[in-house]
């Protein structure tokens, strides 16, 4: 008798530049395109490295989608690149990273499909807005994304 269970693809690094990235300002990253690996959901690590820090002290981490693979919630264009957020923000809010020690690096993790209601998007991205009160550090900020499918075994 088969079991399905849960399986996990490679770590793959998602295109974000926001090393020293200034507190008030936001980025976002290149889009993740799903068409091809199908994946039922995407577990995606942010690692934030902050230096001193003032209120509010937090990271926050959006989440962005298509439906079509082409257009994107604004203001995202799905490619790595600063931006400006609506106010309020139209994406989805993903995570808060609390940032409240100087000179440390904050990782969360969180799940790309529960941001779309269980579902994935063809193609999906992050923003990166840092209110940490002073710019991250000038390394040691990156992202990540492992793909979550079914297997039988």
């Amino acid at each position: 008798m088969s079991d399905i269970k849960q399986a996990f693809g490679g770590s793959t690094a998602i295109t974000c530049t926001f090393n020293s990235l200034g507190s008030g300002s936001a980025r976002e990253s290149t889009a993740v395109d799903n068409t091809s690996n199908l994946f039922l959901d995407a577990l995606v690590r942010v690692s934030a490295s902050v230096g001193t820090v003032a209120a509010p002290k937090e990271v926050r981490v959006y989440v962005y989608g298509s439906e079509d693979g082409t257009t994107y919630e604004d203001p995202a264009t799905g490619s790595d690149a600063a931006l400006t957020l609506e106010d309020p923000p139209v994406m989805k809010l993903a995570r808060v990273i609390p940032t409240p020690s100087n000179s440390k690096v904050y990782e969360a993790l969180f799940s790309v499909a529960q941001c779309f209601g269980g579902v994935m998007p063809r193609k999906w991205g992050l923003v990166i807005e840092n209110q940490s009160g002073a710019a991250l550090a000038a390394s040691n900020n990156s992202a990540s994304y492992s793909g979550v499918y079914q297997t039988v075994v």
